[in-house]
Formats: C-alpha cells, structure tokens, sequence
C-alpha cells in the first residue's frame, strides 16, 4: 500500500509540473485522437452490419448502432476542424429537430423509393435532416418508418444511411490523424498561438456543458406547466438519459487535463462532475419521461441545477488558471 501510495503521489507531482505544451499532447493522445478512432471503427462496424441485416430488432444491429452512437456522443462536444468540414458533425447528427424534418425527409424518400439516392455521392448530397444517428434513430424505432414499405427499398435505405455515418466518422478521424492534432500540438494553421489552441479546448468543454443544460435536459423540461418529454434526445431508443451520462463522463477528463496539474481545483472539478453523474445515474429514467410527473421533475430539474453549477466552476476558476474565456461556439448564433 505504501508504494502504490508513492507511485500515485509521485504521478501527481509530475503531471502537476508538466507544459501547457504537455497539456495539449496529453488531451490529444489520450481523449482525441482515441476516441475518433473508435467512432471511425465503430461507424465501419455499424455499416458492415446494416448491409447484411434489415430486421431493426436483430441484436447485431442494435447493438452496432448503440456502440457507433455511444462513440458519437463521446465527441459531440469536439464540433471544430474536421467535424466542422463539410457540416460533418451535422450530417451526423441533425438535433435538436424542431421543425420536424426528419420524419418528412425520411417519409419522401421512401415514398420516391429512387434508387439514384442510395449511391455515396448523392446521399451525401441529400438533406441533412435525413442522414446521421437521429434519422437512423427513426427507422430502427419508430413504428411509422421500421417496418415502412417498400421493404427493400427500406432496407436498402437504412444501408445507405450506415455507410453515410461510416464515411462521415472516418473522414473526421482522418483529418485529425492527417494534420489536425499537428495544428494543435504546433499552434499553427487555424490558430495563432498556445492560447488559442486552448481556448478551443475550452471552448469545448463549455459548449458540451451547455449542450448538456439547455438542450439534452432544458427541452424536455420545458416548463412545470408546459413540460416536453418528447423533446428529450434520442427518447424513442431510450438514449435520452444514457447520453447525458456519457456527455458527463467524456467532459470529465478534458475539465481534468485543463486543470494541467492544479491539484486545488482537480478536487473541485473531481466533485462538481461526480455529483450530476451519480444523480443520473440513480434517475432510472431513461427517457426523461419524469419531467412531466411533478414528484419527478424535481430530481430531474436538480440534475440541470447541478450542470449549471458545474459550468459556473469552470468558468470562474478553470477559464482564469488558462487564461482564457469561453468564447462563442455554434449555439450563439450569428
């Protein structure tokens, strides 16, 4: 015991001495690049399968769209550089939906049943609304579009949608293989200096914070009169609560890295993070239906409390250790 006690202080002490430099290699090669590539691989896996099986409750194919989907939303929060090119990140996930053009986009697709569409060049050319996880989410999950006919052309649909996810992810991770994370590791290209490289980072971490209270908890919330379960992300596969855990657990270890070796406010970053995961983790609600059940929805707004507070940390001690502020990010607008 009293070695594994030296070794993890030991640790400690060199990770607290180490670059802003180190900083910016640690984040890449540790979370990064890492998780890219799982999304990349797990994309890959989720097309190979949905080009053998149609059935949308066939184990296999859930459970390739679960883990590629899980991957995804492990690196929402990273919409800069490559997931920026070409609108990948919103060709992968078109939410929040507020007009409802995924159903109608996915609904005129199979009522034109044109084969011309399910080519790579011109599905990537098609709407937006109709491609990525949440229209795939449609068509494994809703009554109205999993057993839609014609059935083959559902079937040869669903494909077409797999290896457009596949491509998209594996486009991303190859311009961070290819060039990005150098950008970041030299502070060149897009950025000027150190300090913009990590007030992406930053940014980053804030977005995926805001993300988390305003739209994957404040929109089913709504408001105590108005409540808006099925706006919850993801409600009709049962993701809405698991997204929010994995959101959570993904910012943790950036939030940490940022902190680059203060250990005061690792301690503060530790607790802050544990108490809205541990609260998710004990709502048993996994599509937020609770928010429309007031001996409910006070657990779930806590939860949102508890987000909110955690940004209101990182703004007031993590940004100022860097030296940075937040920043705009693609929910600000114009």
């Amino acid at each position: 015991m009293k070695h594994t006690l030296f070794a993890l202080t030991t640790a400690a002490c060199l990770f607290a001495t180490a670059s802003r430099a180190d900083l910016v290699d640690e984040i890449l090669n540790d979370q990064i690049l890492p998780a890219m590539q799982a999304l990349a691989e797990s994309s890959q896996d989720l097309a190979r399968v949905a080009e053998t099986i149609c059935r949308p409750g066939a184990s296999p194919l859930r459970d390739a769209y679960a883990q590629a989907f899980d991957d995804w939303i492990r690196v929402s929060h990273l919409r800069f550089g490559p997931s920026e090119t070409d609108n990948r990140a919103f060709a992968l996930a078109f939410w929040p939906d507020s007009r409802g053009k995924t159903p109608k986009t996915l609904a005129n697709h199979l009522r034109a049943a044109d084969p011309s569409l399910l080519t790579p060049e011109s599905f990537a050319q098609s709407s937006i609304a109709g491609r990525g996880f949440y229209a795939l989410e449609f068509m494994y999950f809703d009554s109205g579009f999993n057993s839609a006919k014609p059935h083959e052309y559902r079937c040869a649909l669903t494909a077409a949608m797999a290896r457009d996810i596949a491509a998209n992810a594996t486009a991303i991770h190859r311009d961070w293989q290819g060039s990005y994370a150098d950008q970041m590791r030299q502070a060149s290209g897009r950025y000027q200096n150190e300090t913009e490289v990590k007030q992406e980072l930053f940014k980053a971490l804030n977005t995926g914070l805001q993300v988390l209270s305003d739209m994957r908890l404040g929109r089913p919330l709504g408001s105590f009169d108005k409540p808006r379960p099925r706006r919850a992300e993801a409600w009709r596969s049962g993701r809405s609560l698991h997204h929010i855990v994995l959101a959570l657990q993904s910012l943790h270890p950036l939030a940490i890295a940022l902190a680059d070796g203060d250990q005061e406010l690792i301690k503060k970053l530790d607790a802050a993070f544990q108490k809205p995961i541990l609260r998710a983790l004990r709502l048993e609600d996994p599509r937020l239906e609770g928010v429309a059940d007031p001996a409910k929805r006070f657990r779930i707004e806590a939860l949102q409390q508890e987000v909110n507070d955690l940004r209101n940390l990182i703004a007031s001690d993590l940004g100022p250790s860097l030296g940075v502020l937040a920043g705009f990010n693609s929910l600000d607008g114009d």
